[in-house]
């Protein structure tokens, strides 16, 4: 008990911790207020305290609201994190979408978002509605980091270091295909790999999944033309020019119609792409039930 600070564990009570959440993601006293059913007043009273507790302002005046400090931004995952432990130790066996008011954390690439990321949202608004979905974005030992902190519920990407106290389950897997514009000059629906080599590449990187200088080891004998921030922004240059684009198949073909791209599947582009799901050994019914709603809006 030599490292635990009693009196300050004493002073901190669930009351201000709900608080502490409620300005945190309203940044407004009075409408933390009326979520939490407390007066005006009691809420100020609240937040003096936590400043005392946290000797940090926490929160900062504005015209129009409040600011979170740095210091609040480092503790918010914290205390979303000791709400929900607490939560889940008084109604471990209940869990009610129709009123559950959770924050569901993912970590999660670019692409995967841009697949699963419209029909889960509309899947949890209708049978959840008053839940949010957080997509948040890091490096595949970032995300397991994170998750093991218990900063996030759930990673989804490629992963090949998934260590003790965590569990994998395959979500999907995908496969490379080549994306080009419509009327492009020299393909139409077909391409060989000499023409693949020749034609000139906008290429997509990302931490969180691969920097350029991971990525340009496999490009040895392709034209590059440029490289761009996600595969979505690959895509939208591939339309509005003669530059072709590599990336998953059901990426493109999620977007092919409305940026009107032509989608060629290529022999040559053999490599799959294994998107798993990751998540710690202990879970909960609400994390539960938010793993089901994720792999149907896999299938969709």
């Amino acid at each position: 008990m030599s490292d635990i600070d009693i009196n300050n564990i004493r002073r901190l009570d669930g009351g201000l911790l709900l608080v502490f959440r409620a300005l945190f993601q309203f940044e407004q006293t009075t409408l933390a207020a009326d979520r939490l059913g407390l007066s005006q007043p009691a809420v100020s009273h609240a937040l003096a305290r936590l400043r005392d507790i946290f000797e940090d302002p926490l929160f900062e005046r504005l015209p129009h609201g409040l600011r979170p400090t740095r210091r609040a931004r480092e503790l918010a995952p914290r205390i979303e994190a000791l709400v929900e432990l607490t939560n889940q130790a008084l109604q471990r066996e209940v869990f009610d979408p129709a009123r559950s008011t959770r924050q569901f954390r993912i970590s999660a690439p670019e692409f995967v978002v841009s697949i699963i990321g419209a029909p889960l949202i509309s899947a949890i608004r209708k049978k959840a509605p008053n839940t949010v979905c957080s997509f948040l974005s890091h490096s595949p030992n970032q995300a397991l980091d994170v998750l093991r902190r218990g900063e996030i519920d759930v990673a989804l990407g490629r992963f090949s270091n998934v260590s003790e106290g965590l569990v994998e389950e395959a979500m999907f897997e995908d496969r490379y295909c080549v994306v080009a514009r419509r009327g492009h000059p020299r393909l139409k629906g077909k391409l060989d790999y000499k023409t693949y080599g020749e034609l000139p590449h906008v290429l997509a990187y990302s931490p969180a999944e691969v920097t350029i200088s991971e990525a340009s080891r496999d490009t040895r004998n392709m034209t590059i033309a440029a490289w761009v921030p996600g595969w979505l922004n690959a895509l939208i240059a591939a339309s509005k020019s003669d530059l072709i684009a590599t990336c998953p198949t059901r990426l493109a073909e999620r977007q092919a119609k409305a940026l009107g791209l032509q989608i060629i599947r290529a022999s040559f582009l053999r490599n799959p792409i294994r998107v798993s799901l990751v998540r710690r050994t202990e879970g909960d019914k609400a994390l539960d039930w938010f793993f089901a709603e994720l792999r149907k809006a896999v299938s969709v």
